[in-house]
């Protein structure tokens, strides 16, 4: 899964089965002669946000496939946040057409499950197959009958459901979808039982249909329970949390956008479980949910800013700083949570791709080093170990240092 390697051994890699435009020349890229280096897989997130099109001046194809190559991300899922949004087979298009020509890495999206993903009309699914999925993330299917239907059509199209979970009745002091502004109290007012009540739904409705159902970013306690006991019983679920649900909580939160997301940090204790589920493979993958906005609307406090944080770039560091040189988990585990895992529920190929890692090698985190459009992070100034050297995509350097 993983091989180590001293640097003069690597200062040459070629992989077997590539061509010999894949041989890396690694002169002057590490720290030290005696760094311990690493070659991983490369890796997965179903989560993503790269604003195209529709929204460019936030992202775009390149900006963000270059940014996920920077993180040793070889493989991505756009979410359908989007104008248009990829609700036809017209629109999809689209978007496919933007990656064929831009993307340096996979890029797979997604479309959504209801007409421009306002909740009301099913969109035509029949003719959205060449997504990877069907999600309406940034808002949760509020109708029972509608996510119900959903489910029957995505099993009957082989396709599984991915569903943001958030039921907008238990949300206090009002909330505006992603790329806009929240209303007071917008992100202290989205409280756990508004995601673990529409999970408890969808379990529901997912043991009913037989659908393969997907849970975006969980982030309380009540949810990673509710995901483990529908295991227990066989249902045919998986799910995602993201770096900073694992390593912060609300105590950490400071009055500057860039802590701003949603779902938000919640309680210590939420922390802890999503831990647990980590460790006992209640919690499939690590995904980013990458979403890059503006500095101006970033720039509003935790009231007023836009929903949404970048992650690609740190992803691995924040993880290996925190998590494996901790010993909270193994190197092995952090690649299933970041590669294995995702790449075989979503069945999205490996095509020989590896980015190499000196772990020992430490780093301030500075946003204006990124080569994503977003900025905000909860992770600037942070000292993280593990660089990534470089990149390789289908036998291609996509990112070298």
């Amino acid at each position: 899964m993983s091989l180590k390697k001293t640097k003069t051994e690597f200062d040459k890699i070629l992989v077997s089965g590539i061509t010999a435009d894949a041989v890396i020349d690694l002169c002057g890229c590490v720290s030290s002669l005696d760094s311990s280096l690493v070659v991983l897989p490369g890796f997965c997130d179903v989560h993503v946000h790269f604003r195209e099109p529709g929204f460019s001046y936030k992202e775009t194809i390149l900006s963000g496939s270059r940014s996920a190559a920077r993180g040793g991300y070889t493989s991505v899922c756009t979410m359908p946040n989007l104008k248009p949004v990829p609700d036809s087979k017209e629109n999809l298009k689209l978007q496919l057409d933007i990656i064929k020509r831009d993307a340096v890495i996979d890029v797979f999206p997604y479309a959504a499950i209801t007409k421009g993903q306002f909740g009301i009309d099913l969109a035509d699914l029949e003719e959205l197959t060449d997504a990877v999925a069907f999600s309406d993330d940034g808002r949760g299917v509020q109708d029972e009958q509608m996510m119900r239907e959903a489910m029957l059509k995505a099993k009957s199209l082989g396709k599984m459901i991915v569903a943001h979970c958030e039921v907008n009745e238990l949300l206090k002091g009002g909330y505006i979808h992603d790329g806009e502004y929240a209303k007071a109290n917008g992100h202290d007012g989205i409280c756990s039982e508004s995601e673990y009540k529409m999970i408890e739904r969808d379990i529901r409705l997912a043991k009913e249909t037989g659908c393969p159902y997907h849970v975006c970013h969980i982030s309380a306690k009540e949810s990673v329970e509710l995901i483990r006991q529908a295991k227990k019983e066989g249902v045919d679920i998986t799910c995602e949390t993201a770096p900073h649900y694992l390593v912060l909580s609300d105590k950490d939160l400071k009055e500057d956008g860039r802590f701003k997301m949603n779902p938000p940090l919640r309680d210590e204790s939420d922390r802890l479980a999503l831990i647990e589920g980590i460790k006992d493979g209640t919690i499939d993958m690590i995904a980013t949910d990458h979403a890059p906005h503006s500095a101006e609307e970033k720039s509003k406090g935790l009231k007023l800013s836009a929903f949404g944080i970048v992650g690609l770039e740190t992803a691995f560091p924040v993880i290996y700083t925190h998590l494996v040189k901790t010993g909270i988990i193994t190197l092995e585990r952090a690649v299933q949570l970041l590669c294995d895992n995702p790449r075989k529920r979503f069945d999205l190929p490996q095509k020989n791709s590896f980015s190499v890692w000196d772990l020992n090698q430490s780093f301030k985190v500075d946003p204006d080093e990124f080569l994503t459009k977003g900025r905000a992070t909860p992770f600037t100034d942070d000292i993280l170990f593990g660089k990534n050297l470089v990149t390789v995509f289908n036998g291609k350097t996509v990112y070298k240092t």
